[in-house]
């Protein structure tokens, strides 16, 4: 691709009033806004934040290798602590505001791009919608990019924007809001061609508002959409399907009005079998695990490639590939004992609980089933509501023998919890470590959910076996399947 090159001219166009101090441009080029994670040549941007202030990191940022810098004006003095004769060989840009020329720079970036840019939003799906979609990029031998880890965020957008190459056939970000507004500046920097919106649900409501709010802001991921764009929407969901469009949307979903369906959903032995209708054509699939998102992330990844005009085989194969995800059910061996523990306490939300609580009751085994449920947090005025509803919910998975409970806000589920179902209610992850390894029984089977913030990634990271690597992740996968299919009594994702 012609005219895609990050030098003086390219920054001069997008930050007009900033100082280059030092314009020495790599053509082998990164960016960085944390020194841990920063590589060799990448280019240090220092962000000040309300507790770190990325310019206390410059000279650490130069030391391991950084291949430039982009700092604040009132912070230029802070380079008389590097090494002058280091600086002259190295990029260093002055500006205003080091937040707005990172969305700059990555706003500029994308506009030299004229491949598919496709952004995925919703409350849940996001993660494991990209990475069916990048299943099906795979196989049909497309060069992408895609948004980095959890990189989602406004800040995570625009680094994994500024990542794409003239190789690139493809870009797939992920686009997640937890403010109003937020989503207008994302798209203002992103203009993706192709957008999907895999749900919206209860998540964020302190910030978002209701459920017909957040679906209002989640719909603004089309705000740069002409009468010829085409949008993809959960058509199942009123609050998305009932609307008016400026643009044709495809739908996808269970419902016969959708365009593209899934159809005859049974969990078997711990899979699910599904008939995926694209357009009316219709394609037996077979996918590991029995979380019933799996299916709508499916459908969503289908929807997106088949605009991409990629063949309906490659799609299927994709979908039938395994998804792993740090953290999204994701299956780990315990350290002691039989079992496994699924983490999936990345976020939580009234409607992601209960799914996971329905996969857990879907699994078929011997083993003692435990759900370990956290607060579910930013919910606003309405929290104990949705909080007591997933004590009623457990009605629905009696085969869960046992309910630790983590939290303030979870706490009052505990009188509506099942008889039948044993319930501790705890204040810390490491007390709902305690009562698990108190537990004696031959198996176990845990399921851990929660909002992130109440870290019970502890949890998993204290009692189970994580993987080092993301292909290791899948090779336990792929094997805990195998042992599914052989003894019909263990569960992964």
């Amino acid at each position: 691709m012609e005219n895609v090159m990050f030098d003086k001219k390219f920054v001069l166009s997008v930050l007009p009033k900033a100082e280059i101090l030092c314009d020495v441009f790599s053509s082998d080029f990164g960016f960085s806004i944390d020194t841990r994670t920063l590589k060799r040549n990448d280019i240090f941007i220092a962000l000040p934040g309300e507790h770190v202030d990325g310019h206390d990191f410059i000279v650490k940022a130069l030391e391991g290798g950084a291949s430039g810098l982009i700092i604040q004006e009132t912070k230029k003095d802070m380079l008389q602590q590097c090494d002058a004769q280091i600086l002259k060989n190295k990029l260093v840009i002055v500006v205003q505001d080091t937040y707005q020329a990172l969305y700059k720079l990555a706003a500029g970036w994308r506009n030299l791009f004229k491949i598919p840019i496709i952004g995925i939003t919703g409350s849940v799906g996001k993660t494991s919608t990209r990475e069916i979609v990048v299943n099906i990029l795979r196989e049909k031998g497309l060069s992408y990019e895609t948004t980095s880890g959890n990189f989602n965020t406004s800040i995570g957008l625009a680094l994994s924007l500024l990542k794409l190459r003239p190789e690139h056939q493809v870009g797939v970000f992920e686009v997640g809001i937890s403010k109003r507004g937020e989503m207008n500046h994302a798209v203002d920097v992103l203009k993706p061609t192709i957008a999907a919106i895999t749900m919206v649900g209860h998540s964020h409501m302190e910030g978002l508002g209701s459920l017909i709010d957040i679906a209002h802001e989640k719909r603004d991921i089309f705000k740069h959409f002409n009468a010829d764009s085409v949008g993809v929407i959960n058509g199942d969901q009123p609050q998305l399907a009932q609307v008016g469009y400026t643009h044709p949307v495809l739908k996808f979903g269970s419902k016969s009005t959708n365009q593209i369906q899934a159809r005859k959903i049974g969990i078997r032995n711990n899979h699910i079998d599904f008939v995926l209708k694209i357009y009316g054509k219709k394609y037996n699939v077979h996918v590991d695990g029995v979380h019933e998102g799996r299916v709508y992330n499916a459908l969503a990844a289908a929807s997106i490639c088949y605009l991409l005009k990629i063949d309906n085989a490659a799609i299927i194969s994709g979908i039938n590939k395994p998804v792993t995800v740090p953290r999204r059910f994701e299956p780990l061996p315990l350290k002691r004992g039989n079992g496994f523990l699924i983490d999936d306490c990345y976020n939580a939300s009234p409607e992601s609980v209960k799914v996971a609580l329905l996969a857990l009751e879907a699994i078929k085994t011997e083993a003692y089933k435990v759900a370990v449920l956290g607060d579910m947090l930013e919910l606003g005025v309405d929290s104990p509501f949705w909080h007591r509803q997933i004590g009623r919910f457990l009605r629905k998975a009696l085969s869960i023998q046992e309910v630790i409970l983590v939290g303030k806000h979870i706490s009052q589920a505990c009188p509506l919890v099942p008889s039948s179902i044993k319930v501790s209610v705890v204040n810390t992850p490491q007390e709902a470590i305690a009562l698990i390894e108190k537990l004696n029984k031959k198996e176990l089977l845990i399921v851990t959910k929660a909002s992130r913030a109440v870290h019970l990634d502890v949890i998993a990271d204290t009692l189970a076996q994580r993987p080092i690597s993301f292909e290791a992740a899948k090779r336990i996968s792929e094997k805990v399947f195998e042992d599914i299919n052989q003894n019909n009594h263990i569960y992964a994702q």
